[in-house]
């Protein structure tokens, strides 16, 4: 792999390596085989991308043509900022990538957007078990204490 990465807006052209990437994104979660997300989740997601009335944002590295990692964010109100809050709600690198400063570089690049668009904060949330992202998580951000509690409903 290339030390030169990339990182830019997610384009159309993408989608067959994006595509690749949120597949990784959604395995690595436990969401392939019986239990992936159904397609039509896929297909609203990647809409989303491109729709100026949507918060949805996407952002993909890049080196030498090959996409290596995506983030995704969006922007939403808070009732405890006048200025939306940014949250980065999926970030993934291919294994090859990871250690290599793909997953840093997407991050810096959401704090980016988010200064752009007047965002005070950026945050996100992981899986307690993913200690190999959470020691990054670590170098670039503060651990906020809290604790997320949820609720599936059917629907």
């Amino acid at each position: 792999m290339s030390t030169q990465v990339t990182v830019r807006a997610l384009r159309k052209r993408d989608h067959d390596a994006w595509k690749s990437l949120w597949d990784g994104y959604n395995a690595f979660y436990g969401r392939s085989g019986a239990t992936a997300l159904p397609d039509d989740i896929t297909q609203t997601t990647w809409a989303r991308f491109f729709d100026d009335d949507e918060p949805v944002h996407a952002l993909v590295a890049e080196s030498e043509g090959v996409l290596l990692g995506l983030a995704h964010y969006l922007f939403h109100r808070s009732t405890t900022s006048i200025a939306l809050s940014c949250y980065m709600q999926d970030l993934f690198t291919v294994a090859a990538a990871r250690g290599r400063g793909v997953g840093r570089a997407l991050i810096e690049a959401v704090y980016a957007r988010a200064a752009q668009a007047g965002s005070p904060r950026v945050y996100w949330q992981t899986h307690e078990s993913n200690a190999v992202a959470m020691r990054l998580y670590d170098r670039v951000a503060d651990r906020s204490g809290f604790v997320v509690y949820r609720k599936l409903l059917a629907g």
